[in-house]
């Protein structure tokens, strides 16, 4: 260990695009009302060179790809963009609001950017208000009130984001025009039965083949309704509270298994009650959101990543500050306490609802860890870097209960056990799940994501522990959820 860490040290830490070495990655410039699937280098990042860059068609030809070297080790103090989930949701009801809202730190991932341009599509004034850093950037929503929608003229464009299509799903519910909702190539392979079901018994007429999108609804006068989800999903529970929130009487979800709780805090905060009662959450309908002044904390899933590399690579310590300490969405450091990580978590705050702290993660010897099929609700985002975590040296997991990877924006079982397996992972398949031995170094090769940001994500912190380098094809997807993923690594290895 101790030879390949001095040689790692003399390597030029680098990353490769395009076949072109840089520094470090160009800024991008992305309209935050208009996603492109043509963004281009900003004049200012002195890259020289183009190259398209965060597509949001994720089913589309890979054009970018990224060398990433081994890694001696990672250390640092970051922030990470707003959390992806809650910005979706202060979005939607500040929409839903009277008066204005105003949203800092909104994600600049372009699915959250998909929700903002569905919503300016249905007749909601957005404006952005760019500053000098994330606290300074802010969404202003003028609220058109529940069921104050306007009918679009086109199919409504989800790109990557199955949380922009499914919510969005349960408001047009209750809105009387036809509406059509769409996204890219890979959006629409991912099943929407479980919304469909729901909604058309609450009184909405949908209309899908093979109950997958394009998903046009003609909206109505909609009915509280009772119901049992066979499979825990946040995105679920949700499209059905905002369904609920326009229906008459009470709308009741009872989920199988606990998941994440932004929408009954978000509706909390905008002033809509909530019940909650074991698994089951409740609202009355026809309850009218108020417009409020939010701040998004920065994203879990996105620190996750940098939680794990911490984990994962000798002589790594990184802090994260201004994150999200949800509870609903941490369960991951238990699993890295259990891998052997030593963490230290501090919650500072409660701001607009939202637990929010400071988090240190640092590499201790490595141990296998078992993922049971009760814990995989809580773990979803996070579980393919648990697959890459497992491939460093020492480590190892048997993951079970996992199927719903299989309905993700990519197969991610599947495509999680070639990629890893490609550049030297000891790594099997299972029906449900995926079993890694972490008893090699990995070799390094080449990885295809296939078009999904999770996995971007999981092949870096996997290669980061080879003895060679690894390139990862169609990197620009990491753009779905966190652009600046590669600066951010760039600035742990200084």
């Amino acid at each position: 260990m101790q030879e390949r860490t001095e040689r790692l040290s003399k390597r030029k830490n680098y990353i490769v695009i395009q076949g072109r070495s840089s520094p470090e990655i160009p800024n991008m410039v992305i309209d935050p009302l208009r996603p492109s699937t043509n963004a281009r280098c900003s004049e200012n990042a002195g890259c020289g060179y183009e190259t398209e860059c965060y597509s949001a068609d994720m089913g589309g030809p890979t054009v970018t790809k990224v060398i990433i070297e081994p890694a001696a080790h990672l250390s640092g103090l970051i922030t990470c963009p707003g959390d992806k989930s809650i910005s979706h949701r202060y979005a939607l009801l500040g929409a839903l609001a009277t008066g204005r809202t105003n949203v800092a730190q909104y994600s600049s991932g372009a699915d959250c950017l998909a929700t903002l341009q569905c919503l300016r599509s249905l007749g909601v004034t957005i404006r952005h208000h760019r500053g000098s850093g994330n606290d300074d950037s802010c969404i202003e929503i003028e609220g058109r009130g529940l069921g104050g929608f306007s009918a679009s003229s086109e199919e409504l464009n989800a790109h990557n984001s199955g949380t922009t299509l499914r919510l969005l799903a349960g408001i047009l519910a209750a809105h009387p025009f036809k509406s059509t909702l769409t996204g890219d190539s890979s959006l629409r392979r991912r099943p929407m039965g479980r919304v469909i079901d729901p909604l058309r018994a609450m009184g909405a007429e949908l209309q899908a083949k093979s109950n997958c999108p394009p998903v046009t609804i003609i909206g109505g006068q909609l009915q509280g309704i009772a119901w049992n989800p066979a499979v825990p999903s946040a995105q679920v529970k949700s499209a059905l509270l905002l369904a609920g929130l326009h229906a008459t009487g009470q709308t009741t979800v009872r989920e199988p298994a606990a998941t994440r709780d932004h929408t009954e805090r978000a509706l909390t905060l905008f002033g809509v009650e909530v019940a909650r009662s074991g698994l089951a959450v409740s609202i009355t309908g026809r309850a009218m959101p108020r417009a409020r002044n939010v701040r998004v904390p920065g994203d879990f899933s996105s620190a996750a990543a940098w939680a794990v590399a911490a984990a994962a690579i000798p002589g790594s310590e990184i802090e994260i500050t201004d994150i999200g300490l949800n509870p609903s969405r941490t369960a991951l450091l238990n699993v890295l306490q259990r891998a052997g990580a030593k963490i230290v978590s501090e919650l500072q705050s409660e701001k607009d609802g939202e637990p929010i702290g400071r988090l240190t993660v640092a590499h201790r010897a490595l141990q296998p860890v078992i993922i049971t099929p009760a814990e995989v609700p809580s773990l979803i985002d996070e579980l393919p870097l648990l697959a890459a975590l497992a491939t460093h040296r020492g480590g190892g997991l048997t993951l079970t209960g996992a199927s719903e990877l299989r309905n993700k924006e990519s197969d991610r079982i599947t495509t999680l056990v070639k990629g890893l397996r490609a550049i030297g992972a000891n790594i099997s398949e299972q029906s449900d799940g995926l079993i890694v031995t972490g008893d090699c170094t990995l070799t390094g090769g080449t990885v295809d994501p296939k078009g999904d940001h999770r996995l971007v994500m999981a092949f870096t912190i996997a290669a980061l522990g080879a003895s060679e380098p690894s390139t990862i094809l169609g990197a620009d997807a990491v753009g779905v959820s966190y652009p600046t993923f590669f600066e951010t690594l760039k600035s742990l290895r200084d």
